[in-house]
Formats: C-alpha cells, sequence, structure tokens
C-alpha cells in the first residue's frame, strides 16, 4: 500500500491515564478491477485503504466509492470511525488535547 496520508494520535481506556500511540494510514485510492471483488462495478469505481496500526481493535479495511475521490473522501472520514469506539477509549493528539470536544467533535 502506498500511504498518501498519516496521523498520529493516543488512546487510553475510559478512565485510566496511561496514553498509547496509534497511527492511521490512509492508502493511495485506485480504480477497483471487475472481478477483484464480490459485488459489481463499473470502470469508475473506486477503493482505498485504510489501516489503523497500535490500537486495541484491528482496523485494516478497503473503503468503496462510485468512484476514487469518493473513496478516497470516505475512507479519509477517520473521526466517525473513532466515535465508534469512544464509549470505551478517549482519543489525544499527541500533544496531549484531547481528540473530541465536549459536544463530539473533532478539536482543531
Amino acid at each position: 500500500m502506498k500511504i498518501i496520508a498519516e496521523r498520529r494520535l493516543h488512546w487510553a481506556p475510559k478512565g485510566q491515564n496511561e496514553r498509547l500511540e496509534f497511527t492511521i494510514r490512509i492508502g493511495a485510492p485506485a480504480v477497483v478491477e471487475p472481478g477483484s471483488v464480490d459485488f459489481p462495478v463499473n470502470e469508475d469505481t473506486g477503493a482505498c485503504r485504510r489501516e489503523y496500526h497500535g490500537f486495541p481493535v484491528i482496523i485494516d479495511d478497503t473503503i468503496y466509492g462510485a468512484d476514487v475521490l469518493q473513496a478516497l473522501q470516505l475512507a479519509v472520514d477517520v473521526d466517525s470511525t473513532l466515535m465508534r469506539f469512544s464509549d470505551r477509549y478517549d482519543f489525544f493528539f499527541p500533544t496531549g488535547e484531547p481528540y473530541f470536544d465536549s459536544e463530539g467533535d473533532a478539536s482543531s
């Protein structure tokens, strides 16, 4: 996978102080070859790999879209994936600041 974007964050189980680093990597989007997946595709269907290294939940997936731009757009939406785990884990920038503000939005 050719990595085109990467984000380093820290996670901690709710209520615990120890923070562990993890990395989110986004691969270059590509056109999906017919027959390479078990669903119908056309000449524009796109795919983009996404991996989370060092996170306690294994997330290593391929995101599909109507074209490569949509596949990339969906793959870089890491906040929605992290929000699914925010009831069990807290997330932080490497500086120590919380990743999500009190309303559940990613901090700037």
